[in-house]
């Protein structure tokens, strides 16, 4: 979903996606209508709660419900940067932090392999979180009675952000909870072997939740169970792919610039078609006088009207400005580029801007069978896979 950044905190880039701008006031509205439910289970704090009498009336609920639906989104933020501002001490980059649907996700260019620093990062949130539901109760228990709007609003937000930690803590892979028992797990095993049984554990644990949600009919508890089950299957794919990868280079397996088909940029829509039926490929470097300067995609064809596929040249339909690929670079932030430029092939060019490659998703599914074969495939040394077909 699209997101816009609102700003920055320490650096790190504050993203709202555009589901947060729709769950922001259902849950104020969710908050205000149930006030009365609220004050009961705000009862259990070992301090008076302010009546519901005096917070239902006039248009008190939706007030109490927008201040806390705010509070508790500042809370998510919190816990975010408790994450984030720790990673950060360890040398890694925090991309941004969004707050969409479900709530809050810091987005790491790179996750943590030690276990004493992936445990670290993991429990900065939670600590954090309750951090904040002891101040809120602090500031709680220092209202006076005669402001019991003010009183409901910390005393709920004391409340949710311990029980969010709690929540977090639970071992539903990739959740806080899940990544610590990864990290405690690879003490004494391969971090590619801990995230296996993590994964395995978060997928248990989400298929639970969402039974429990089916049961009760609850849509925010099943899109929980199914946010963590496709995170869990997501991170042991990652894992599968970087055991598989590790130390491999671009150059190794992407198919060559020698056995590379190519375009002319004068070449005609047309007999761009053709060639692709031909020879079966929806994706061409295109070249001009020996030089690479972009490429074209049976995408870029179809906004020509087909009665004038004659008359228009690939130039009038290519991509100039594109991505690409150094033949030195890991396999797995290619692949991490692809997914992130929504592309199926990406070029390879040298420091000069010369290209001397193709990586394809083709490339990329050969090296993985010939590896779950072979048993790997770092220390090829630059030898070239098996020919195309």
């Amino acid at each position: 979903m699209a997101s816009f950044q609102i700003g920055r905190i320490y650096g790190i880039p504050i993203k709202i996606d555009v589901t947060f701008l729709l769950v922001l006031p259902l849950f104020a509205w969710v908050i205000g209508s149930q006030v009365g439910f609220w004050v009961d289970v705000l009862g259990i704090l070992p301090s008076t709660v302010p009546g519901a009498a005096p917070l239902t009336q006039g248009n008190t609920p939706w007030l109490i419900g927008a201040a806390s639906a705010i509070g508790l989104f500042v809370g998510v933020l919190l816990h975010e940067l408790g994450h984030s501002l720790v990673a950060m001490r360890y040398g890694f980059e925090i991309d941004s932090i969004k707050l969409w649907l479900l709530g809050g996700v810091a987005q790491f260019t790179e996750m943590p392999e030690d276990w004493k620093q992936e445990f670290t990062v993991a429990v900065a949130g939670p600590i954090v979180s309750v951090a904040v539901g002891v101040v809120s109760y602090a500031v709680f228990t220092s209202i006076p009675a005669e402001l019991p709007a003010v009183q409901f609003v910390f005393g709920y937000l004391a409340l949710v952000n311990v029980m969010l930690a709690v929540f977090n803590m639970l071992p539903g892979f990739p959740m806080d909870g899940g990544r610590v028992l990864r990290a405690l797990l690879a003490r004494n095993r391969s971090h590619a072997r801990a995230t296996q049984i993590a994964t395995a554990v978060g997928k248990g644990f989400a298929i639970l939740l969402g039974f429990v949600g089916l049961l009760g009919f609850d849509l925010i508890l099943l899109a929980v169970a199914f946010f963590i089950y496709m995170g869990a299957s997501s991170e042991a794919q990652r894992s599968v792919l970087k055991a598989a990868f590790e130390g491999v280079t671009v150059r190794e397996i992407m198919t060559p610039a020698a056995e590379l088909r190519t375009v002319d940029e004068e070449t005609t829509i047309a007999e761009l078609i053709q060639r692709m039926l031909r020879e079966r490929h929806v994706g061409y470097p295109v070249m001009r006088n020996g030089e690479f300067v972009g490429m074209v995609t049976l995408e870029d064809t179809q906004s020509v009207p087909e009665v004038e596929r004659d008359a228009y040249l690939v130039e009038d339909v290519m991509k100039y400005d594109v991505p690409t690929l150094d033949p030195d670079s890991e396999v797995l932030d290619a692949f991490d580029a692809m997914q992130s430029h929504r592309t199926g092939r990406l070029p390879v060019t040298d420091v000069e801007g010369n290209l001397v490659g193709l990586l394809s998703q083709t490339d990329l599914v050969m090296a993985f069978n010939i590896s779950q074969t072979s048993g790997g495939l770092a220390g090829l040394g630059g030898q070239e896979l098996p020919p195309r077909s």
